[in-house]
């Protein structure tokens, strides 16, 4: 167990080391927000990949899995259905936002200065819950590891994740994305191959659990499926790191390969995680489900290895947190404090307080992870700070729709009421508040183009 604890030790090390080693590169908001924007499709494959392959999609995977069947594979795929559509669909068209620093910039240069300010608000809210979901997940992993309570698992991964992601910006973030990415790409499919030769082979594991647990719906409905499956699809279309993933390319073109090979690789990863799920289950049906995929871990990995997968686990964590910060940070900043600032912000200005308030969304984030133990249920109620009211308008502009200030406004009012009424009066259901804020927001946001349209007389799409 000694070896173990060295290769995890040393792989902070290094992590931390990478972090600060190259925030000695980062001059100004440019380099902490993009990385100069010159990485290739293969960077941003494997940073965007990273990115999601976070605790939620992981131990959060694991989890609903361990409790509900393969069934949530197939709602996770729902976002492999959205990265590969938005690779095909919306990097062709980011060309008009080249210069954009931020999902900010862009809503300001379609709908004005106090839309980029309000996008910049979400931002910081979806970011801090999604970080906190990754945060949560290191609480739980440190725990089945040594038995130290969650929430200190909790302090001590915000602190690490914070310090590179404050100091580097997306050159630390993308540099450690690809080291993570590595680490886990090799980690996790050892730990279903050594956890399935512990429970007796794939054969066993599929006898062993309940039927319902391998069937394409589950206990479920068709339409609580379909409703999962939509939660995913919409829930982080667009959110700030994933959009800064589309700005970092040297081109469009290595933005939208990087963008569809990560949303393919995910169709796969999802079902790997799912399958490790239905492993704990076989291993120990009486588990808590929130630590099925580090039970495996800890229960079947051999010696080093053990260490590696632990690594794996970490940058799982971490390589989501981080970016997720990085956006929220530069989101609040820029397009928040800056414009509200008006004068005397200055570029070495601006890159301080983006620092500091990677830290202040750090310790937020934590907090989430505090409030809640399933790191996928963070993810459902983070989403309700975003899509309600900027996916629609973001993704009308992207794609050409030149639509005013006004449909923006109503739009956002509509979203952002129906959610709450949603929510107050509904509760959890099988559509969440966010999607019903979707709809509600894309009806009143297309009545009100097609209003103007038809009173200028055109129709105008890029």
């Amino acid at each position: 167990m000694l070896l173990d604890y060295c290769i995890i030790a040393a792989y902070f090390a290094l992590i931390l080391f990478v972090g600060v080693w190259v925030s000695k590169s980062v001059k100004n908001l440019d380099d902490f927000s993009t990385g100069n924007r010159g990485y290739s499709a293969a960077f941003v494959f494997a940073t965007l990949s990273a990115s999601f392959i976070g605790g939620g999609f992981t131990m959060g995977l694991a989890e609903k899995v361990f409790t509900m069947g393969l069934v949530y594979v197939v709602a996770l795929w729902g976002f492999s259905a959205k990265e590969i559509l938005v690779a095909t669909v919306i990097a062709p068209r980011m060309t008009p936002f080249k210069d954009a620093m931020s999902v900010g910039d862009i809503m300001g240069q379609l709908y004005g200065r106090r839309s980029k300010i309000l996008t910049g608000v979400a931002s910081g809210l979806v970011c801090a819950g999604i970080a906190g979901a990754q945060f949560a997940a290191f609480g739980y992993v440190l725990n089945v590891l040594t038995g130290i309570a969650s929430v200190y698992g909790i302090i001590f991964g915000t602190i690490v994740v914070i310090i590179y992601a404050a100091l580097g910006g997306m050159k630390s973030v993308v540099a450690n994305d690809v080291i993570h990415f590595c680490v886990l790409i090799i980690a996790l499919p050892l730990v279903l191959f050594f956890g399935l030769q512990h429970a007796g082979g794939l054969n066993k594991v599929i006898q062993s659990v309940p039927m319902d647990h391998t069937s394409l719906f589950g206990s479920l409905s068709v339409v609580t499926v379909l409703g999962l499956f939509l939660n995913f699809f919409f829930g982080e279309t667009l959110v700030p790191p994933y959009v800064q993933r589309l700005l970092i390319g040297r081109n469009f073109k290595e933005t939208s390969r990087g963008t569809f090979w990560s949303g393919m690789l995910s169709i796969p990863f999802f079902l790997l995680v799912g399958f490790i799920g239905l492993t704990a289950l076989t291993m120990n049906p009486q588990l808590d489900p929130n630590l099925a995929l580090p039970y495996v871990i800890t229960t079947v990995m051999p010696v080093g290895i053990k260490g590696l997968a632990i690594a794996g686990m970490m940058a799982v964590v971490m390589s989501s947190a981080d970016s997720f910060l990085n956006a929220a940070a530069i989101s609040i900043t820029h397009d928040v404090i800056k414009p509200l600032a008006k004068e005397g912000f200055t570029n070495k200005i601006e890159l301080k307080w983006s620092r500091w308030i990677t830290v202040a969304v750090g310790v937020a984030g934590a907090g989430f992870a505090l409030s809640t133990k399933s790191a996928l249920d963070i993810l459902l109620v983070a989403y309700n700070f975003w899509t309600p009211f900027i996916l629609v308008p973001l993704v009308a502009g992207i794609l050409g729709l030149k639509a005013s200030a006004q449909a923006f406004w109503l739009g956002c009012i509509a979203g952002i009421g129906s959610t709450c009424f949603w929510l107050i009066q509904m509760g959890e259901t099988t559509f969440n508040g966010a999607l019903i804020g979707i709809i509600v927001n894309l009806i009143v946001f297309m009545s009100v183009y097609w209003f103007e349209q038809r009173a200028a007389g055109t129709v105008e799409v890029r």
